[in-house]
């Protein structure tokens, strides 16, 4: 890396140069953003996935800009109009926006009103007004005409064409403009003609606020409800005096070509200018708003891949409907399909006891220790029909949020894992097994299906995928991954690994029965030396040969721990899980070049709990039995419900009916908070008063003060 590129970089992050020179050349070695941020600790001063991230991404960045400026040289240079000059500022130019500024009046011009009257021969007449030192304009536009410029009026105005153009491709110019901009006001109107279909966004029917002002997901509700025909947006800015100050920066005369300057002025605002940058500056707030949803969204989509299982338990799963009736599977621990039917205990067959009959058995049957019923259609019916029939209090139930689960069902990956089953059948599964393990099931499908969103099909989707991918990743190689159970599916997101790798290891465990040491990994068919490296310390093995590959610790430091367990006289078993012993540790002892004391800390942590899954237990939630529908809450009812999804404006909360009820950002706690996250997160189980009901809209207002 040049001194220059690490330069620019300490300048835009707040990191040390060595530490993101450390993390640029991990990630060009190939070492992936979970095990730089796990196993290289010191080279990082500990920074997590996310700014290893913002240092990866600002080096791209700054790679891009810097082969951008050679092509723009490059196309300047070989039109024979590179001066020192302009060299100098392009070289020294790290502003996306000012570079592409500078090389505007360069680029090659589709045909335009000012390119047709260069062709003319207007533009001498140009640098004549421009100068403003002609007494006798209308004389001197005369001896400009010729068979396609008729008259001297014609001249003036081809003149004032090319000068607009001038106008809207000085640098200086576009930079007052864009300093008009930021005080623009965005402002939508519905289309009269479809103001019932735009009911929805009736908040934005006549509507306007300052533009750096509107939140993220205004702004992109605005922008959906423009792209759907339904209503009219526009920037609005003080026109009069950007032209006023674009008269002080060309000083004006009060002369016959300062009249001729001064419409030029108005032509260039009109037609050039701010269309070119109000487009620009609505681009900029889209990616803006964008950026945020996308935060949101995948903070939201790490902590409900990171929600608890339930564990290895025979789980019934019920995916619920009335015309169609109730499909049920039942699940092994390992979730492998056991069985499956359908029942019909609800309108219009209501056959009740028949289906009754059904649950008893195969809960009988297959020892079920667990209900798993979806949260959809028929739902909250089911699971209030389940929960009063006579089960063992062994036998634990849940509503599960099955958003996604149609979406698995017909994918391949689904057809794949049960290619002589119904769609249907592989729906009931993935409720059940997502209930089993969250994250397992989960990653199989696609994100921004899985109802933790908040605009997420109108970002960009490029920049979506990649955060998306980034934050399953995360949550994959922050739990660990049981290497004798995991799906290729899963595996893929192992760091190190991919779809290849991820299907060799599983056909590789079909033909040895099963790993019982990390070690074996580098047998698995094209699994090398640093994928090994990148994915061990991830991979777990239950039960295996040694007991520290059932632990986050790298392979890489087994033998400093065993030569640890020897200077306390201790063999590894006796060390492992025994707190009195560990925390007596002189850890400054073991520091070395390449191990320093945050990689000696994860170690005995590590060690105190092997094995241990750092989600937790999932919690049964017992919704209120009164209420059936919208229509059975009133004001200042009290209910029960968990956190289903997070915005910047607030949450939204699962109250066991078909709509989720909003929380505003204002109604969780009594003091002022900027993100709904600082005090709230999802799957978290809340207690809500009802205080605004809109039935025709379906909405429902929560509160949490005072609970």
């Amino acid at each position: 890396m040049s001194q220059e590129l690490l330069s620019l970089l300490n300048q835009r992050l707040n990191h040390s140069p060595r530490v993101i020179k450390n993390v640029v050349t991990l990630a060009n070695d190939g070492a992936s953003l979970p095990f730089i941020a796990r196993y290289r600790k010191e080279m990082t001063d500990s920074l997590d996935e996310v700014g290893i991230a913002d240092i990866l991404n600002e080096h791209k960045k700054i790679t891009t800009l810097i082969k951008r400026k050679e092509t723009i040289l490059e196309a300047i240079e070989s039109q024979g109009k590179l001066t020192s000059d302009l060299k100098s500022k392009i070289q020294n130019c790290f502003d996306e926006v000012v570079l592409e500024d500078l090389y505007l009046p360069y680029k090659q011009k589709r045909k335009t009103k000012a390119t047709t009257a260069r062709d003319f021969g207007l533009e001498p007449l140009a640098k004549v007004i421009m100068a403003q030192r002609s007494f006798d304009l209308p004389v001197k536009a005369r001896q400009f005409m010729n068979n396609n410029v008729s008259t001297p009026a014609a001249a003036l105005e081809g003149a004032r064409h090319i000068i607009a153009e001038w106008m809207s491709e000085n640098a200086t110019i576009r930079d007052i403009t864009r300093k008009a901009y930021q005080y623009a006001s965005i402002e939508s109107k519905v289309v009269k003609s479809k103001k019932d279909a735009a009911v929805k966004y009736t908040d934005y029917f006549d509507y306007s606020q300052p533009l750096k002002k509107c939140p993220s997901h205004r702004l992109l509700a605005i922008n959906r409800a423009e792209e759907d025909g339904l209503l009219r947006v526009k920037l609005v800015i003080d026109q009069e005096r950007l032209e006023e100050s674009m008269k002080r920066y060309y000083r004006v005369g009060n002369h016959e070509c300062g009249d001729q300057i001064n419409l030029a002025i108005t032509d260039a605002c009109k037609r050039l200018l701010c269309p070119s940058i109000d487009n620009e500056v609505r681009k900029a707030a889209k990616a803006k708003a964008d950026t945020e949803a996308i935060g949101v969204f995948s903070k939201n989509a790490y902590q409900l891949l990171l929600a608890p299982p339930v564990g290895g338990k025979v789980t019934l799963a019920l995916d619920p409907g009335f015309r169609t009736g109730c499909k049920v599977v039942v699940l092994s621990e390992t979730g492998a399909l056991l069985d499956n039917t359908t029942i019909y205990p609800h309108p219009p067959q209501n056959a009740v006891v028949e289906s009754e009959k059904v649950i008893y058995e195969l809960v009988s049957k297959y020892k079920v220790h667990v209900i798993a019923i979806g949260n959809g259609t028929a739902g909250k019916e089911s699971y209030q029909w389940i929960n009063g029939m006579r089960l063992d209090d062994d036998v634990q139930i849940y509503l599960v949020n099955e958003d996604g689960a149609s979406i698995y069902s017909a994918s391949a990956v689904a057809r794949e894992e049960f290619p002589d089953a119904d769609v249907t059948v592989r729906g009931a599964v993935s409720i059940g097994r997502r209930l089993m393990d969250p994250l397992a099931e989960l990653v199989k499908i696609d994100p921004k299906s899985i109802g933790v969103g908040q605009y997420q099909h109108d970002v960009n989707q490029s920049q979506l995928k990649t955060e998306l991918d980034l934050t399953v990743s995360r949550a994959v190689n922050a739990v660990g991954i049981n290497l004798n159970t995991a799906s290729k599916h899963l595996l893929t997101y192992v760091s190190g690994l991919g779809p290849g790798l991820a299907n060799n290891i599983v056909l590789h465990r079909e033909n040895i029965g099963r790993f019982d040491s990390r070690k074996q990994l580098l047998d698995v068919s094209k699994l090398g030396k640093k994928a090994y490296e990148q994915a061990a310390g991830f991979l777990r093995v239950k039960e295996g040969d040694n007991i520290l590959d059932d632990t986050a610790v790298h392979p890489e430091r087994y033998k400093l721990i065993n030569q640890i367990a020897k200077n306390e006289g201790k063999n590894l078993e006796q060390l492992i899980g025994d707190q009195s012993i560990l925390s007596k540790i002189k850890l400054t002892q073991y520091v070395n070049e390449e191990v320093g004391m945050p990689t000696l800390k994860d170690i005995v942590k590590e060690l105190s709990k092997p094995g241990l899954d750092p989600r937790g237990e999932a919690e049964v939630v017992k919704f209120d039995d009164r209420i059936q529908s919208i229509n059975d809450l009133y004001d200042g009812m009290k209910l029960k419900g968990t956190v289903t999804n997070l915005t910047k404006f607030g949450a939204f909360v699962d109250i066991g009916i078909k709509e989720a009820g909003l929380l505003h950002i204002s109604q969780i706690v009594d003091r002022f908070i900027s993100d709904p996250a600082e005090v709230l997160s999802i799957n978290q189980v809340v207690d809500v008063t009802v205080i605004g009901l809109d039935v025709d809209r379906k909405r429902i207002s929560l509160s949490m003060k005072g609970e």
